[in-house]
């Protein structure tokens, strides 16, 4: 599933958590109590940003239920290696804390042999966890959950049995306050936020070059808090030679970001500001082999060269995910800027928008050349925030949405009444797509003939579920037309072929699609499988060989029947097949109880 988070801004949030929001809550329900408090451990947990270098943010309040759900304690994690903010709070609360609720904006990432804030919580007495979001590494992501209930507490994690506005408002403040790190569970790469400034004619400069000031002051004091809450900080050679930049937080906060200069050829002046290192390391990624003498140059200052085969922002993002990095802010000019979204790495912009004209046709723009010929073809920021900062007014979007990491069919109890020999989320997930995938043969694109009877009851085959499916559109529809397009569809040499016929008949001539189609079509999958599935033993075995686990068809496109790129599909596929799973289990049963010898009682 991937979320978006229209109206969350500044620097996290448009409306900042405090205790006077507590008026927009209905305190009839203890919903409305979880999502306030969860809240509140979302905004704890940001307030290291800027101060630490970026890590998982977690927050913790602990509240008595009786009293109208006092706070009696907060935590919130500083810094990697420091007091956990489940720890915090238990000490700030003491002997309040027995019986009462603490609320996690995370799920603890307590790993191998550190558990203290698994500890903290089950010796204090707390009686019941409410967690915003499960951790989104997958080695961690359940175990503290687990754990918690393994010792009977309760745990309930905010949306899986219940949902509504304030609750998808709390979730939403959960995932953004940790977008960094979801960023890079599910894209293995860091989170990439492209910052500029611009007149209001759309110029990063004048045709001189000349850029000092676009934004006010107040803007650019924005732009060093974005600074602090960075691992590191982007630009290209051309900004360097033309604005010597020193890209330091100043009236930030205390961490300073690494700089990092992208070049391919290193034309680069020998005297610049980023090559004082006596306070904030620089690094500059360039081609390898590019200008040795100024790479001896530059390591003689102190300065990190790193080498690339080929000086791609994606490859140079790779590099910088395995170096352990959250997030980085990119302020390079446009054509740099242009790679970056074209290779995919930027998550997020911040447009610093002045009023202000200063034309000039050969002035440069933020973004370069994207290879866009048509407005059809151009990038929509979605989850777009609007914040004027003294003259300016500052964009905030998305280009892609923020995963959440959960697996699909979130509800427990939807789960658990398609197939209740599963937990999700403490299950393993198993993922299906291609057919040369382990579990490919789960796809309806696999060639499995099944033969199934026609209007006549006259048994028919076809060559895939793909293939009867696709067909079961267009009949019962009395035009001569419908009966053509089924025939067509049985001789088609693939299953991706009679999917492309299908959807193409059904775009171009939706007369000939039957009008109970969309109520149906669910029904036709699922006696489809089923036909495939109780043909062939050995995909009966193995599909009752991942009893237990979650299946997801992994389509990223297919919202329907997939899961999506990034979770945000329906996956009923994955649902059908764990509903027949089930329905196969029972018969398994009690077939073998129908064997077992019978017994009667001698009077």
């Amino acid at each position: 599933m991937a979320h978006l988070l229209g109206g969350l801004a500044t620097p996290f949030f448009c409306k900042p958590i405090s205790a006077s929001s507590s008026s927009n809550y209905d305190y009839t329900s203890a919903s409305s109590f979880d999502s306030l408090y969860i809240k509140r451990a979302a905004e704890l947990a940001d307030k290291s940003a800027g101060f630490t270098a970026p890590h998982p943010n977690f927050g913790c309040v602990i509240a008595v239920p009786n009293g109208g759900g006092t706070v009696v304690g907060e935590g919130y994690l500083y810094a990697e290696g420091t007091i956990p903010a489940e720890v915090q709070a238990v000490e700030a609360a003491g002997e309040q804390c027995r019986g009462a609720t603490a609320y996690l904006n995370m799920e603890p990432g307590d790993c191998h042999c550190d558990s203290s804030a698994v500890s903290a919580i089950i010796k204090a007495g707390i009686s019941r966890v409410v967690v915003g979001i499960r951790h989104p590494l997958q080695h961690l992501r359940g175990n503290a959950i687990h754990a918690l209930r393994s010792e009977g507490l309760q745990v309930d994690v905010l949306g899986e049995d219940t949902q509504n506005k304030t609750i998808e408002d709390a979730i939403k403040s959960c995932l953004l306050v940790n977008a960094p790190l979801l960023y890079r569970a599910a894209c293995q790469v860091p989170f990439s936020v492209l910052k500029y400034a611009m007149t209001l004619d759309g110029k990063i400069a004048a045709s001189s070059g000349h850029a000092s000031w676009i934004s006010s002051k107040k803007s650019r004091t924005r732009v060093f808090e974005m600074r602090g809450r960075s691992d590191a900080v982007i630009v290209g050679g051309n900004t360097v030679r033309k604005d010597n930049p020193r890209l330091t937080v100043r009236h930030g906060g205390d961490h300073l970001p690494r700089r990092i200069v992208l070049s391919q050829t290193l034309d680069l002046p020998e005297e610049a500001h980023l090559w004082n290192v006596s306070e904030v390391p620089t690094i500059v990624a360039t081609q390898r082999g590019a200008r040795r003498s100024f790479q001896r140059l530059l390591a003689s200052k102190g300065v990190e060269v790193v080498e690339f085969d080929i000086l791609d922002p994606r490859d140079v993002m790779g590099y910088l995910y395995d170096r352990g990095y959250l997030s980085i802010l990119w302020e390079c000019g446009g054509t740099l800027a242009a790679s970056a979204i074209s290779s995919g790495v930027i998550h997020k912009v911040h447009a610093f928008v002045a009023p202000k004209i200063i034309g000039g046709k050969n002035a440069p723009s933020p973004v370069g050349e994207l290879g866009m010929v048509e407005m059809t073809q151009a990038l929509e920021l979605i989850d777009v925030c609007y914040e004027q900062i003294g003259p300016d007014i500052l964009v905030s979007g998305f280009l892609q949405p923020v995963p959440d990491l959960t697996p699909t069919i979130p509800s427990v109890q939807e789960t658990s009444a398609i197939d209740p020999t599963i937990s999700p989320y403490e299950s393993s997930i198993i993922f299906f797509y291609k057919t040369w995938d382990p579990y490919g043969a789960f796809s309806n694109f696999s060639l499995h003939p099944i033969q199934t009877p026609d209007e006549n009851e006259e048994l028919v085959t076809w060559s895939s579920v793909e293939h009867y499916y696709q067909a079961q559109k267009f009949v019962g529809v009395s035009d001569p037309v419908a009966k053509s397009c089924i025939e067509e569809l049985k001789c088609a040499k693939s299953p991706e072929e009679a999917a492309r016929i299908g959807r193409r008949i059904q775009r171009q001539q939706p007369n000939l699609v039957r009008p109970d189609w969309e109520s149906i079509k669910i029904d036709v999958m699922y006696k489809a499988l089923k036909c495939k599935f109780t043909t062939y033993p050995y995909l009966n075995s193995l599909l009752l060989s991942t009893a237990g686990s979650v299946l997801v068809e992994g389509s990223p496109h297919d919202l329907f029947w997939g899961g999506g790129r990034d979770g945000e599909g329906l996956n009923y596929l994955g649902r059908l097949l764990m509903k027949l799973r089930s329905e196969l289990l029972d018969d398994s049963s009690t077939s073998q109880k129908s064997l077992l010898p019978q017994t009667s009682e001698n009077n």
